[in-house]
């Protein structure tokens, strides 16, 4: 694919999260946009040595079960399992289409049963606040893997631990050449070493931009840590990363190990 060519059909990807709800889709570029998923990627920040629980009650018994009945499903909730800095909870949230992820939080409000389930939460007390900020990142999911997906361990609330990378790029050309090195094999490198991708996002609004986030899974650490060998050992996983278009595409990486919760969908 020609460069300019490139560079058209992407950030025409990327552009269709700015469409109006009434707009009208035409393009091919346009149309493949919209068969993808949007992901809302939240962070609750917490203070140091606070419980959670009201937190924990809010999401389990209100946030989740209102979000699932407006189509969001499944939710992702996890915490860190080697907390950096101060304590947080992590919620992945998946959206059918942009008019979705931006009639939720109006959706949310005006719901009755949402309201009266999140009462203790919602209506929390100045001095005993439930979380210190909210951060969030609104992504589009790659062509390469338009939709959340869920390995058997997952699927079956079986032990399981998440690795969730962000690939920070000093350039929003490289950015989006690391998204197609993704969509041209990466991922399906992934899949057959048994990284166990859960979904792969380009950040479009949030901070640090540009830069993609995606997650992996596994049983445990140390079957992650083997499959990572095996993806890194794959003749193919050295052709591709030793494509001299895909150099540079990174300019820094962020990992973070996640647990999920005990009500996580995910």
């Amino acid at each position: 694919m020609k460069r300019r060519d490139f560079l058209k059909t992407s950030f025409a990807a990327s552009a269709v999260a700015g469409l109006a709800p009434g707009a009208t889709i035409t393009s091919g570029a346009e149309m493949n946009a919209a068969a993808r998923d949007y992901y809302e990627w939240r962070v609750y920040r917490l203070k140091a040595g606070t419980d959670h629980a009201l937190l924990d009650g809010y999401l389990k018994n209100a946030l989740v079960p209102a979000l699932n009945r407006l189509g969001s499903k499944p939710v992702g909730v996890f915490t860190d399992l080697e907390p950096k800095e101060e304590p947080a909870v992590f919620v992945l949230i998946p959206h059918p289409s942009i008019n979705a992820f931006v009639m939720t939080t109006t959706k949310l409000n005006a719901n009755a049963e949402h309201r009266k389930a999140g009462a203790e939460y919602l209506e929390v007390a100045k001095k005993t606040p439930a979380f210190v900020r909210i951060d969030s990142w609104l992504l589009h999911a790659f062509a390469g893997m338009p939709h959340l997906e869920l390995p058997a361990y997952s699927k079956e609330r079986k032990p399981r631990i998440f690795e969730a990378r962000t690939y920070e790029s000093y350039s929003e050309v490289k950015a989006l050449k690391k998204v197609d090195m993704f969509n041209n094999g990466e991922i399906e490198i992934m899949r057959d070493a048994q990284l166990g991708p859960i979904f792969f996002g380009q950040a479009i609004i949030g901070s640090n931009l540009p830069h993609l986030i995606y997650m992996l899974s596994g049983e445990d650490r140390d079957s992650h840590k083997q499959h990572f060998g095996a993806f890194a050992k794959d003749p193919r996983w050295k052709t591709l990363s030793a494509d001299r278009q895909y150099a540079d595409t990174v300019s820094k990486i962020t990992s973070r190990y996640l647990q999920p919760t005990s009500y996580s969908q995910i």
